[in-house]
């Protein structure tokens, strides 16, 4: 992923990035057991917001993800996802952890169901590859 990392960087021209997330915040992550391509580009630009093609996402920080996981009570209404960011309204994108590898769900923050989780991509490299396809995603 750290090569692609330049060439999506070119491809989310309307993406705003965050700085790079501290090795603290990335090593607190470990024991979620995070896809490596996701904790590689979050460790580079540690999430952020914008236009991904005709889509939109918001990335969380690494210091959000497990409050901002917490808030939402993920595991009281879909246990075995976990979030890291949304569409900019109300649709969260997580991994299905329930098995290997995680697929990239999206899911509504109201009534958040395991039932109406929608598998979008096979892992954070394709979701942002689909993304940046300029066409929604649904």
């Amino acid at each position: 992923m750290t090569k692609n990392i330049s060439s999506f960087k070119n491809k989310l021209s309307k993406f705003v990035f965050n700085a790079s997330a501290s090795k603290d915040s990335i090593l607190s992550l470990r024991h979620l057991n995070l896809p490596l391509d996701y904790l590689e580009f979050i460790a580079l630009t540690n999430g952020g917001e914008g236009f991904v093609g005709d889509n939109y996402l918001v990335l969380w920080k690494a210091e959000e993800l497990e409050t901002f996981n917490k808030e939402f009570e993920v595991d009281v209404y879909a246990k075995g996802l976990f979030l890291f960011g949304g569409d900019g309204g109300g649709e969260g994108f997580g991994f299905d952890m329930r098995s290997q590898p995680y697929k990239i769900v999206l899911v509504p923050y109201i009534g958040m169901s395991l039932n109406d989780a929608i598998v979008v991509a096979d892992n954070f490299t394709l979701l942002l590859d689909k993304m940046t396809e300029s066409k929604p995603l649904f």
